[in-house]
C-alpha cells in the first residue's frame, strides 16, 4: 500500500548500531505498526501518541527514533 522504506531503515539501523528503535506513525498506519515492528532488526517500540511532524518528538531513551508522516524529511 505504501512504500515504508523499511529496507532503508533497516540500513540506517545497522549503520547507528541501534538496539532500541521507536517508531511514530500517523494515525493511518497505527493499525498496523505491528507489522511494520516485525520488518525492523531491532527492539521497537511504537509510540501510541500524536504524531504531527519533526515538532513532535518524544523524548525516550533509545538509540533512533523513525517518524513516517506525510512529508519527506530525513535527518542523518
Amino acid at each position: 500500500m505504501y512504500n515504508l522504506e523499511i529496507e532503508r531503515v533497516n540500513r540506517k539501523i545497522k549503520e547507528l548500531g541501534a538496539k532500541k528503535v521507536l517508531i511514530q506513525l500517523p494515525e493511518g498506519l497505527k493499525p498496523v505498526a505491528n507489522k511494520i515492528a516485525d520488518r525492523l532488526n531491532a527492539i521497537v517500540y511504537i509510540w501510541a501518541g500524536s504524531c504531527f511532524g519533526a515538532c513532535d518528538i518524544p523524548n525516550v531513551d533509545v538509540d533512533l527514533i523513525v517518524q513516517w508522516g506525510h512529508s519527506e524529511w530525513l535527518l542523518e
